[in-house]
């Protein structure tokens, strides 16, 4: 999103060495620190002419009469407008990814629950992630597995996601038979989406009724109900947190309602799916600011997002939320590095 404004070379100089100074310090800035910022080169008198113009169109307020001038979320727009399109991260920071992803890692929910942890140790902020969701994915693998009196039912797919569900098979039924219905479902399986393979399954089991006796019809209902199971489960199980802690601890946030209905915010769910979903859709960093965001009680926060990718197209999105007075272009490096990383993992895993 744009801030659809042009200001003039000067207006723009000094709207963001006005940012730059609120983010630092939080506190509203006024002329005289301005005058002293590197590069300007404007006297006190101009800048406060700038400062009064630019209130009036909207990019900065001013909280107290005699106090200095704070950013609108308009402002804080027009500043992420002109960042560098790509900025350095510190060594340290790169240090800390490459070491992350150089570690073992199985499946996707591990690496997930990883790397939200790993972007909240980077920026200090929340960060939240966009599991891919079953319906998105293929299956790699799928057997039956006899276990005592029960039938254990394991779907691997190929984000490396395992689900296993225990199911009950005819009484009587041989471990031939079992072996038998679990060569069927890894040939007819195989590539196929959750529904596909709930559908082949439902339609093994129509077949089989028009056949009597059928040993494997049963068996085939049961699968049936365990994949539908599977689908219901997973389409709650998709969104992972990590140092939500940070918003308590961050200064910027010092209203405690504030703090509460972000924190509520991030705890319901579908509204941060239907966030997430948002910003899924741009092909690259998506910068969510104040009240650009779809979810009022996150209007005193930024989200900056970024999808991640695997087998030529998007598989869900990574991002950190904090306050409006973040540092952008820190936050912005590190979501970048790390969704590249997680992109080149998540296809290592695919493959």
């Amino acid at each position: 999103m744009s801030s659809g404004t042009r200001l003039s070379e000067r207006k723009a100089a000094i709207l963001h060495a006005l940012v730059q100074h609120y983010i630092r310090t939080g506190e509203p800035v006024g002329s005289e620190a301005l005058a002293q910022a590197p590069g300007l080169r404007v006297s006190s008198a101009t800048i406060r002419n700038e400062l009064a113009s630019l209130e009036e169109l909207g990019f900065l307020t001013q909280p107290h009469t005699s106090a200095g001038r704070a950013p609108t979320d308009l402002a804080y727009r027009y500043y992420v407008d002109l960042l560098p399109v790509r900025s350095r991260l510190r060594d340290t920071e790169r240090r800390a990814i490459v070491g992350f992803f150089d570690e073992a890692l199985e499946d996707i929910d591990g690496i997930l629950r990883g790397t939200t942890h790993l972007l909240s140790r980077l920026t200090r902020y929340a960060s939240l992630a966009l599991a891919p969701t079953l319906s998105e994915t293929a299956i790699a693998r799928a057997e039956l597995i006899r276990v005592g009196t029960g039938t254990l039912l394991l779907v691997v797919f190929d984000s490396g996601r395992v689900e296993k569900r225990l199911i009950e098979h005819p009484e009587g039924t041989s471990d031939e038979e079992v072996a038998r219905a679990s060569g069927v479902l890894m040939g007819a399986f195989l590539g196929k989406s959750l529904a596909e393979a709930r559908a082949l399954a439902s339609g093994r089991a129509a077949a089989g009724r028009a056949k009597s006796p059928d040993p494997d019809r049963v068996l085939f209902e049961h699968v049936a109900d365990a994949l539908k199971a599977i689908e219901e489960a997973a389409e709650s199980e998709h969104l992972v947190l990590g140092g939500v802690a940070n918003i308590a601890a961050d200064e910027s946030f010092h209203r405690r309602e504030t703090f509460r209905q972000i924190y509520e915010a991030l705890e319901r769910e579908s509204a941060m799916l239907h966030l997430l979903r948002e910003t899924a859709a741009t092909p690259s960093i998506a910068v969510m600011i104040g009240r650009e965001n779809p979810v009022p009680e996150m209007w005193e926060a930024s989200v900056v997002a970024a999808p991640y990718a695997a087998g030529g197209g998007s598989f869900g999105t990574i991002g950190v939320v904090g306050p409006t007075r973040m540092d952008y272009g820190a936050a912005i490096s590190a979501v970048r590095a790390v969704a590249e990383r997680l992109s080149a993992a998540v296809e290592a895993l695919w493959g």
